[in-house]
């Protein structure tokens, strides 16, 4: 179980740097070079909404420091359009520009032949349907263990005892 763990751990960090490259390789191959894979995907996230950097970070699970800085360049280079919110003044409500919604339409196609591209594989839709519930219940566990839920605490808090 503990090897198992730790390889699943090491796979998704892998897997999300990989997938990074794949967006990389999508918007060079449309000859965009004003954004990063990293923009894209919280550009991705963002999708036809107008959210908060809060909201952003949340839904995301990105660093707020990333998101803020990410979201001023990507209001610099014109993908997003950013306005205060009316009720709460210190905080910013961001939506994809003209600009942004192209690029949307166009990782939505990426992500369509994907999809299409996994039928030639063994993949099948119920394996992600089963990775994803698994998934799901690891966050679960490690986010009790952040708040202090979870009987598995780590192990800076058990040598304080």
């Amino acid at each position: 179980m503990k090897q198992s763990y730790f390889e699943t751990i090491v796979l998704l960090e892998r897997l999300h740097r990989q997938f990074l490259d794949v967006v990389k390789m999508e918007i060079e191959r449309l000859g965009i070079q004003d954004i990063n894979s990293v923009q894209a995907l919280i550009l991705y996230n963002i999708g036809k909404e107008e959210l908060t950097v809060g909201e952003l970070t949340h839904r995301g699970y990105y660093l707020g420091s990333n998101v803020s800085y990410n979201v001023k360049r990507m209001v610099e280079n014109g993908y997003l359009e950013q306005q205060r919110s009316l009720h709460d003044r210190r905080s910013i409500r961001v939506r994809l520009s003209e600009k942004g919604l192209e690029l949307y339409g166009r990782l939505d196609e990426m992500y369509e032949r994907h999809v299409v591209g996994l039928d030639a594989t063994p993949v099948e839709g119920e394996n992600l349907e089963e990775v994803v519930a698994t998934l799901k219940r690891l966050e679960r566990y490690w986010g009790g263990i952040v708040a202090g839920h979870t009987t598995a605490t780590p192990l800076s808090a058990r040598s304080a005892a």
